[in-house]
């Protein structure tokens, strides 16, 4: 298969409010796909609908080469794992007892609880390190464990597809880097195709190797970071000016925004805020 998950001439509503026209998409397997755009550009929409959560109004999803209707619900939710943007635990709830609700798409009447199963959890909360909150209730936790106390509960669902719904909302730049770089430990362990819908560019361009790039319900490039992290691209899709510079962190694009009438400054040395000192572009001394 040259893809895992794709659509075909989607158009996307709610209530009879059309989002999207004509929207063709293809995630790579294995790979880790960041969708970006402005707010309300229709990016949770289409992941709902790759989701199966949301029925298009017209086009078509597929699943591993098949049209997603075709599966039964559970045969979705045996291939595909879903984080919403708001996730709700019951009150009281124990963390080991939240990520083994992951495993009930493969119960059935005749397929109760099983060595597997608890298998399955406990590999979970060791990939994401919550094993020692296992007896712990959720609502006690920080927002960077609950969140990954979440993601533990996807894994958990084993499946081969994962689907993020803005996975670092709300939470401050230190949770924001702990939930991503486990998002890249998954992804390098080659077992995993991710997709997450994110707004912070920095982070997108940073982690994901694939990028589809939304705006007004529309598609308006797909690729790697490279190729859409550029200054005319960011400048169709969020109406700013900006300059791309080469991450120090990862060698990779990183998108800086211009102020109003600024001019980028000329590469190499830059007064330091407040300080007669100069910096080099790699931010150490001059």
């Amino acid at each position: 298969m040259s893809d895992v998950l794709s659509a075909e001439a989607l158009t996307l509503g709610y209530d009879g409010h059309t989002i999207s026209e004509n929207l063709d998409v293809v995630i790579p397997p294995g790979s880790f796909t960041a969708i970006i755009g402005p707010n309300a550009c229709g990016k949770s929409t289409l992941l709902r609908a790759l989701s199966r959560l949301l029925k298009p109004q017209a086009g078509q999803v597929f699943l591993q080469g098949r049209e997603i209707g075709r599966f039964s619900t559970r045969d979705v939710a045996r291939r595909l794992a879903l984080l919403p943007q708001s996730s709700a635990a019951p009150d009281g709830i124990t963390v080991a007892d939240l990520v083994a609700r992951g495993r009930f798409p493969h119960q059935s009447l005749l397929r109760q609880w099983s060595d597997a199963d608890q298998a399955a959890v406990d590999a979970a909360m060791a990939a994401t390190g919550v094993a020692d909150l296992a007896g712990r209730t959720v609502d006690e936790l920080s927002g960077g464990q609950r969140q990954r106390v979440w993601l533990a509960l996807v894994l958990a669902q084993d499946t081969p597809v994962l689907l993020l719904d803005e996975p670092t909302t709300f939470l401050d730049i230190a949770h924001q880097l702990e939930v991503l770089r486990l998002c890249r430990r998954l992804h390098e362990s080659g077992k995993y195709t991710l997709v997450t819908v994110l707004h912070e560019l920095s982070l997108a361009f940073r982690f994901a190797d694939h990028v589809i790039a939304m705006k007004d319900g529309r598609i308006v490039a797909q690729g790697p970071p490279v190729q859409i992290a550029t200054p005319e691209l960011m400048k169709e899709i969020y109406g700013i000016d900006a300059v791309v510079i080469e991450d120090p962190g990862t060698g990779g694009p990183l998108v800086v925004p211009l102020e109003p009438d600024s001019r980028p400054r000329p590469a190499g040395a830059t007064a330091a805020a407040g300080s007669g000192a100069q910096v080099t572009a790699a931010g150490a001394p001059a």
